[in-house]
């Protein structure tokens, strides 16, 4: 099979587990992002993105040129790139200040400074070194079960979440629902 490249001509394109439109959205393709062809079928498109995940689009989203500036030259503090979705409401696998999820936080804060990361919380916790409480930073990441968060300093992160009946993205104390969740500290 030939993997065939392109790119996403829309502002913003659900990607989808499945094709169809009722299937669940993993993640979202954004204009100009390079994207590569699987697999075609009924109008559906089988891609998979430059930080190597798979989805479903439709296929009139597929075909613009790939922006060079998709990916800016390496510069900037992910943690200040993700203060500028604060209020953002939570929507999953979201990417854009219109919604985003936890993974999706951390992946644009780092995407947008020049930094390719994986996309999902499991995986920026697996490309992370741990490191020990005692030596965190601000920006190290807080790695909870199915959740993930930047760690700011004295108890206080950063985090696209549902918690407590809040939706959206915070600076907060971390809040008491997560710490039994608790996995490990990275640093990407």
């Amino acid at each position: 099979m030939s993997l065939l490249p392109t790119s996403c001509r829309e502002d913003v394109v659900p990607v989808r587990a499945e094709p169809g439109d009722d299937a669940e959205q993993v993640t979202q393709a954004l204009r100009g992002e390079p994207l590569t062809v699987e697999e075609r079928r009924d109008g559906w498109a089988r891609i998979r993105t430059a930080y190597d995940y798979p989805g479903w689009v439709r296929e009139e989203a597929l075909g613009g040129a790939v922006d060079p500036g998709w990916m800016p030259e390496p510069a900037g503090d992910p943690v200040e790139v993700a203060r500028g979705y604060l209020g953002t409401r939570y929507e999953w696998g979201g990417m854009t200040e219109r919604g985003i999820d936890c993974s999706g936080l951390v992946h644009m804060a780092y995407r947008r400074t020049g930094r390719l990361v994986p996309r999902d919380a499991d995986q920026q916790e697996a490309a992370g070194v741990e490191v020990a409480e005692s030596e965190l930073r601000p920006g190290d990441l807080v790695c909870y079960e199915g959740h993930i968060a930047f760690w700011l300093s004295e108890g206080r992160i950063l985090h696209s979440s549902q918690c407590n009946g809040a939706d959206g993205v915070f600076e907060e104390p971390e809040p008491a629902e997560l710490p039994p969740r608790f996995r490990r500290y990275v640093r990407l």
